[in-house]
């Protein structure tokens, strides 16, 4: 189990962080985990390709989770010379519809699908990449999820939950990822302290949280539910008795010198483990063992 932050910004445009997404590999599967706007450019830099992804899970339908989802869908179909299996898509509702509003006949992409299905020059370079006429439009296997779902393969399986977030406008997910060598919660946009993700979470060697502002600037109640904060973090950490938490969807607010450092020493008066300050293309130890150590 390999785990690597692509994205770990927000909606806000920034050179420093790209927006959510996050990559997951388990064997010989290559699973991303939302694929907000730069997501995808941030895999690119790590010398991944498309063509390598086999599955993709979306939490929620916040464009800063899935603008580079379309990308990926175009660009693995268009690159693969027609020899992938199709690309396993889980996400909430309503994301079969938004998928074949994306590349049905009748979707934003579908002159495009008809012109590299039917020009001779498309063709002739889909040959050249080894397909074989007649060229199919893309066909991503779409399975919309709820919580309490579960998914399991040979290697790894899913527990789907549900976090405090945009409902009931969007269904937000949760996803608990588990395999033979480690287990990761991914509580998507979750605020406060959610006892369905320290439910979901209990136990996990590493915890992906969303830690959006400093605590006690929230405007209100319902914004401290709808967002994540650093004290808030904490207390799901230490209650779920995760081995470590990385912190995410961060602000220009707490993103800033000093301010990190505080957030990180008020943070561990609460919780006891590893905390990580998350930044793009960082891949995150999933044992505490593995841990780097200055010797």
């Amino acid at each position: 189990m390999k785990f690597t932050l692509l994205g770990t910004g927000t909606p806000g445009p920034s050179l420093k962080r790209m927006s959510s997404g996050y990559l997951l590999e388990i064997g010989d599967d290559v699973i991303v985990i939302d694929h907000g706007p730069g997501a995808h450019h941030r895999f690119l830099e790590l010398g991944r390709q498309a063509t390598e992804v086999t599955h993709c899970f979306l939490s929620h339908l916040h464009y800063d989770h899935f603008m580079d989802y379309p990308r990926l869908l175009m660009t693995r179909w268009d690159q693969s010379g027609g020899k992938l299996p199709p690309l396993q898509v889980y996400g909430p509702s309503p994301i079969e519809r938004i998928t074949n509003q994306l590349i049905g006949p009748d979707g934003i992409y579908g002159p495009d699908i008809k012109a590299r299905t039917e020009h001779t020059a498309s063709l002739d370079i889909y040959e050249a990449r080894g397909g074989v006429l007649p060229r199919l439009p893309p066909a991503p296997v779409v399975r919309e999820l709820e919580d309490g779902d579960k998914i399991e393969t040979d290697n790894w399986r899913v527990t789907v939950g549900s976090g405090w977030h945009a409902q009931p406008y969007l269904n937000c997910l949760a996803f608990r990822f588990e395999s033979d060598t480690g287990s990761i919660c991914y509580s998507g946009d979750s605020g406060g302290v959610c006892p369905a993700i320290v439910k979901l979470a209990k136990g996990c060697d590493v915890l992906v949280h969303m830690n959006h502002y400093y605590s006690g600037s929230e405007p209100n109640e319902a914004y401290r539910r709808f967002c994540g904060n650093h004290i808030d973090t904490a207390h799901v950490a230490e209650q779920a008795g995760v081995g470590s938490v990385v912190l995410t969807h961060m602000t220009e607010q707490i993103d800033a010198p000093g301010l990190r450092e505080k957030i990180i020493a008020e943070m561990s008066a609460i919780y006891g483990g590893t905390i990580i300050w998350g930044e793009d293309r960082m891949q995150i130890p999933i044992k505490q063992d593995q841990l780097g150590r200055i010797d």
